[in-house]
């Protein structure tokens, strides 16, 4: 291969998409779940009759009580799939240390049927078992790859800080309203986050833009509606 074109090739980095799906679900989970679930709370004690000084108490303590919610709810769940990881991994690692041979052989016949030649297909296997034989079979026969790999506290911390950000919008809209208005008000300042919020995720991810703005914004107008109608099935001054 001449010099400048090997300069070229490794010269050019490329950043996917599918390497921010860990962090970027958590932050979209945490950001949608902080505008609805405390723009809910807001809206549904508004409707029942209570104060402005109720309201903000109530929200806040919403938002502390939800970014706790969702950081170890998070932290549990991925640190679940990462345990299943390390257990599949450790199991390879057996499995390659005692039977080298049937596993060269089922990484052998992972790529036939991938498409390579049978006898091509036994080259690869053998060069990628000689360079890095458990690296080779936790991408192509588990699926796990450093991009992908589960990332517990990575996705806790991300799920927090974006259920705080996203559930400032509600509180911020309920401070800002007049009073008597608070509910209508933070449901349409809501709404409006929630369809930017799902723009901005499906941009991120490289998804249709409306199409995720739509989508986000259909769940939290239910939310809204769901709320305010218990808001105003206990209709008593706090």
């Amino acid at each position: 291969m001449p010099r400048h074109i090997s300069h070229a090739v490794s010269r050019h980095p490329e950043r996917h998409r599918s390497q921010r799906v860990g962090w970027l679900r958590a932050a979209v989970l945490g950001a949608n779940d902080g505008i609805v679930s405390v723009a809910g709370i807001v809206v549904g004690v508004a409707a029942s009759g209570a104060s402005v000084q109720t309201i903000l108490v109530t929200g806040i303590a919403g938002v502390v009580a939800g970014a706790m919610s969702m950081a170890a709810g998070e932290y549990v769940s991925v640190q679940s799939q990462a345990d299943a990881e390390a257990a599949d991994l450790a199991m390879e690692r057996h499995e390659l240390h005692t039977e080298p041979g049937p596993e060269l052989a089922e990484l052998t016949h992972i790529y036939v049927q991938r498409g390579l030649e049978p006898a091509l297909a036994r080259q690869v296997a053998e060069q990628l078992t000689a360079h890095d034989a458990l690296g080779a079979h936790a991408r192509d026969e588990l699926g796990i790859t450093e991009a992908l790999r589960a990332r517990p506290l990575q996705a806790a911390l991300a799920s927090a800080a974006a259920f705080c950000v996203g559930s400032t919008l509600p509180i911020v809209a309920a401070l800002a309203s007049p009073e008597g208005r608070v509910a209508s008000i933070t449901t349409l300042a809501t709404i409006v986050g929630l369809l930017l919020s799902g723009a901005l995720a499906a941009r991120v991810g490289g998804a249709p833009v409306l199409r995720g703005a739509l989508r986000v914004g259909f769940w939290g107008a239910l939310a809204m509606a769901a709320a305010t109608a218990v808001g105003r099935l206990f209709n008593v001054a706090m």
